[in-house]
């Protein structure tokens, strides 16, 4: 059986709201905002259904985070029942002593609450005002079909959302995280040691429950409860699944120098966010040696991409396409090779995004240019190389043809030019630099 709490919070605003279920991970992975639905009593959702056992059952639980609240003078009143609607309507409108609906009850005693508290509209309250119905056991006593007739759907569908005929669905306001380890400290700790010490056991033990399900993790996200009821959030990730705790600890060294402790943290919690299936490597029997999740370039790799930016660590991947700047595209650096070969002829180290265009002086038509000017400079020629035809692919939009050189100037300088063959044999070709040689 389901069991919800509804929190509500008075005079709080969203981005307060937003804040606050993130604080109540700590009871539930499965938290959520709530707006309230237009009736201006918005507050949290928390679904701890086979949670509250860990805080010695439902009351104490929700006594732990009144009090918490309190301290921090958060005003709030919590309902606990079968479904949303239920709780919604206890936390507002029920007793606030005895704020635990008894399982499978809940249909009997909110028969006398007042019709408000289905979340119904104004308009729709007073309409059923005027017609002498003003509590929820009265709606029992109409027809069904005279209400749907007079006010809509949505009386009934509230009604029955309270009562657990319909199911109402609350969407978590993060992804639960299938594989974490948390730890809740007897006091709270504030020392930068004591926090490595504990993100230590809890990488210790997560890594071991991944290694149980031949998996790696590829984000890691470190959320650390503060005494004031905050949350902070580090998210590190991997190039390549990995469950090394050593390695996942090196990753999180920067980040732990930023997190504040404030008045001190009462809980770590860490989760995998994206997990893979790690592909075991076999390792030689002679040394003895011991497999490892990853090597000392994607541990590099790993460093730089938490330390620039996701996405700012590339490496070039090979397309098929004879034409230079379509041949080429970024992927991440732990992405599967295409089994592309790359080309034998010889290609510029530095290819530009757009081939610049230059003038040239040729002897002939089809023969290789003397001298180019790029830039107001002028190049003239002691060597070239060519010509190399490459054309675009032919399902593509037609494109004229080039013909690449590989030249030298006086200074030694080598440059890829190529002439753009026209299409219509009217027009005077045209000359690029695509590239420079080192």
């Amino acid at each position: 059986m389901k069991r919800i709490v509804s929190v509500w919070l008075p005079s709080q605003a969203t981005d307060r709201l937003e804040r606050l279920a993130d604080w109540c991970l700590r009871y539930t992975p499965w938290c959520a905002v709530d707006d309230g639905n237009g009736t201006g009593c918005g507050g949290l959702w928390l679904d701890i259904t086979g949670c509250a056992h860990l805080w010695g059952g439902e009351k104490a639980l929700l006594g732990d985070l009144l009090t918490r609240l309190g301290r921090q003078g958060v005003r709030a009143r919590a309902g606990i029942a079968d479904t949303p609607g239920a709780a919604w309507a206890w936390a507002r409108f029920g007793d606030i002593d005895h704020p635990c609906l008894p399982s499978g009850g809940q249909r009997q005693i909110l028969s006398g609450l007042a019709i408000r508290a289905l979340r119904l509209p104004a308009a729709i309250v007073a309409g059923l005002g005027r017609m002498g119905l003003r509590t929820i056991g009265d709606l029992d006593t109409v027809p069904r079909a005279g209400l749907t007739a007079r006010f809509g759907e949505v009386v009934l569908h509230r009604l029955d959302q309270a009562h657990g005929r319909e199911d109402e669905p609350i969407a978590p306001r993060r992804p639960v995280a299938a594989h974490r380890a948390e730890r809740a400290f007897a006091e709270p700790i504030v020392r930068a040691e004591d926090m490595a010490a504990g993100i230590r056991d809890l990488l210790a033990r997560l890594c071991a429950d991944l290694q149980l399900r031949d998996l790696g993790l590829r984000r890691l996200d470190v959320a650390a409860f503060r005494l004031d009821a905050t949350v902070q959030h580090l998210v590190v990730g991997t190039s390549r699944p990995t469950r090394d705790p050593r390695h996942l600890f090196h990753l999180l060294d920067d980040p732990l120098r930023r997190l504040d402790a404030g008045f001190g943290i009462e809980m770590l919690r860490l989760s995998a966010l994206d997990v893979e299936t790690v592909t075991v490597r076999q390792t030689h029997l002679a040394d003895g040696s011991v497999p490892k999740s990853g090597d000392a370039l994607t541990r590099t790799i790993d460093r730089l991409e938490n330390r620039l930016g996701f996405g700012r660590v590339h490496r070039y991947a090979l397309r098929q396409s004879h034409l230079p700047e379509r041949a080429v595209r970024r992927v991440g650096p732990g992405a599967a090779a295409t089994g592309a070969v790359w080309p034998e002829d010889c290609r510029p180290l530095r290819l530009f995004d757009c081939p610049e265009t230059v003038e040239a002086v040729a002897p002939l038509p089809d023969a290789p240019p003397l001298m180019f000017r790029w830039r107001r400079q002028i190049h003239r020629i002691t060597h070239a190389e060519g010509p190399e035809r490459l054309s675009a692919e032919w399902w593509r939009q037609r494109q004229a043809d080039r013909d690449y050189y590989r030249v030298e100037d006086e200074a030694g300088r080598r440059f890829w030019l190529y002439r753009e063959e026209p299409c219509d044999n009217e027009t005077s070709p045209r000359w690029f630099l695509h590239g420079i040689f080192p």
